[in-house]
């Protein structure tokens, strides 16, 4: 899909703001409500908008801690990729996985409510996934950025 500079302003406005209505999305990028609201539905139809989501405080609904987990598999066949990547999402703390490449096969992220919680994770969930032949992980200490496609 060929995205012009109003579809591109409208992107930026939602991915600021996902609950901006149409009156300030369309006040905004400089078109009416009418031809706005099309823009919007066809970059909807076409993909280009994968959906629309809040950003949850995770401190404050008891997730403090975030850490990112590096995995190296032992086997790396589309069967053993497809197989760890379905028990992955069956784990809800496991926010975002990555297959990567570099010395490690994938990159999570993953939210727990400490470093007990933490530990409970791996030995009950995470290590229970045959193949996986090592692991690094690091605490997040402090998010720097988070951001949005460069539109």
């Amino acid at each position: 899909m060929s995205l012009d500079k109003f579809d591109l302003a409208i992107l930026r406005v939602l991915q600021r703001d996902a609950r901006a209505s149409l009156n300030e999305v369309s006040a905004e990028v400089g078109l009416s409500n009418s031809p706005c609201w099309t823009r919007i539905k066809r970059m909807e139809a076409a993909g280009v908008i994968a959906g629309y989501t809040v950003q949850v405080n995770a401190e404050a609904v008891g997730y403090p801690d975030q850490l990112i987990v590096q995995l190296t598999l032992d086997a790396h066949t589309d069967d053993a990729l497809h197989a760890f990547g379905q028990q992955l999402a069956a784990i809800p703390e496991v926010l975002e996985a990555y297959l990567v490449s570099g010395d490690y096969d994938y990159v999570l992220r993953i939210a727990v409510r400490g470093t007990r919680d933490y530990e409970r994770l791996l030995r009950e969930r995470l290590y229970k996934i045959p193949g996986i032949r090592h692991s690094k992980s690091s605490f997040v200490l402090r998010t720097m950025k988070q951001g949005a496609l460069p539109l």
